[in-house]
């Protein structure tokens, strides 16, 4: 790719340089605001590390949750500022704001070396606006943190994957205003991705899985004519089942979507491969009792909630052969114990398959997080992404404005 890297930016020098990095620190908190998987600042230390021990003055901008443009407590970056310090094994200071008096006052008083977290950045209504000028302004306030004294210009390091799909101000319009480079995340991931579309050694499998067919659509459109097969499960398997004119129960259903399955099981035939059993209980909830049915014989008042074994085997089976595998999305409720089998037994298919050679690339959000909390092993996989919605993006043939700035 035609984009200048950390290893670049290190090559100039950046001792005593300020250099502002979007991390994507988005991790999930409990109701005690104690962080359940840590993945996501794990995987933005490389690149803060590099910096740091280069003598660079770092400024982090991330978010966290979907705050409405305005200061809210329960989504602070505290927690995650003390679990960044931990993990870089130095001290990571927290802006009580993003820009405002604290963040400049804090920036100045950096030595080299030194980590700043700004706070929630999505404090900021600027940053998620519609409108150019606004977003622009922000990202001035933000490459001015990390201006020198003399007015010269730091550096922005782009190394928040799960973000580079978002036109925002701390992903886009402040790369258009400082000199700009790839993190070590964002470099691996589309060199990855790359390899997805580009080259893939085949077979070539797809496992979709998650709750909606819309948000999986348009990555089916485009890779049903690249892969073999497409092998569908988590909630959306049920919108393709009913189009096929079978019961579905209470089983989750986007009835607006259910003439476009047709079609595309019509088109696709030989290349989607839905379950052939489902696991199925009264309720949505961790202690209902599970029942595998036949998954053309769901029920009436029952709902799926997991693939059944019987899938489990079909897919594993479609697996086996596989050198190129992306799984995006569990196959059932895996937060449940009763309603895991279904995704933990095709997460082991694919790492049997990685294991013989394959190249295996887990699409990031949900399908990650169930990799860490199933206790499978993570380089069972060739390649764990950290952006689901990003990962989907670019395999849909989209242009990311995050990655498509970088190479202005």
């Amino acid at each position: 790719m035609s984009i200048k890297t950390l290893d670049d930016l290190l090559a100039e020098g950046v001792s005593g340089r300020g250099v502002l990095v979007r991390s994507d620190l988005n991790v999930p908190l409990d109701d005690d605001r104690n962080i359940t998987d840590p993945g996501r600042i794990i995987a933005s230390v490389p690149t803060l590390r590099a910096l740091c021990e280069a003598g660079a003055k770092v400024i982090v901008t991330a978010h966290l949750g979907r705050p409405k443009g305005a200061p809210d407590p329960k989504l602070s970056l505290a927690p995650v500022a003390a679990a960044l310090g931990e993990q870089l094994g130095r001290h990571v200071q927290l802006a009580a704001d993003v820009v405002g008096t604290d963040a400049l006052a804090r920036a100045e008083g950096l030595t080299d070396g030194d980590v700043l977290l700004l706070e929630n950045v999505r404090f900021d209504p600027r940053e998620t606006s519609k409108d150019d000028d606004e977003r622009r302004a922000l990202a001035r306030q933000l490459a001015e943190l990390v201006s020198g004294a003399d007015g010269s210009p730091g550096a922005f390091v782009s190394d928040g994957f799960g973000v580079v799909h978002r036109k925002q101000a701390s992903v886009y319009d402040v790369a258009t205003l400082l000199p700009h480079y790839a993190g070590r995340l964002v470099e691996a991931e589309v060199k990855v991705l790359q390899q997805l579309t580009s080259s893939s050694e085949r077979p070539y499998a797809v496992v979709l899985g998650g709750s909606k067919v819309s948000d999986k659509l348009a990555v089916i459109e485009n890779l049903a004519t690249k892969a073999d097969s497409i092998l569908i499960g988590g909630g959306m398997c049920f919108t393709f089942l009913a189009s096929q004119g079978v019961p579905v129960g209470k089983s989750l259903l986007e009835e607006g979507m259910i003439e476009t399955c047709r079609k595309l099981l019509d088109t696709y035939a030989d290349v989607i491969h839905l379950p052939v059993d489902i696991v199925v209980a009264d309720e949505f909830a961790a202690d209902a009792t599970p029942e595998t049915v036949r998954a053309d014989q769901i029920p009436d008042g029952k709902m799926g909630l997991d693939i059944g074994p019987g899938s489990v085997e079909r897919f594993t089976n479609l697996l086996s052969n596989a050198r190129t595998v992306f799984w995006n999305g569990p196959m059932g409720v895996f937060e449940f114990p009763s309603f895991a089998a279904g995704t933990k037994g095709v997460a082991e298919a694919i790492i049997a398959a990685t294991g013989k050679g394959a190249f295996s690339v887990v699409g990031g959000g949900d399908s990650a997080a169930a990799v860490r909390q199933l206790g499978l092993p993570a380089d069972g996989f060739s390649h764990i992404s950290t952006g689901g919605g990003a990962s989907l993006e670019y395999l849909e043939g989209k242009k990311l404005p995050g990655i498509a700035v970088l190479e202005q």
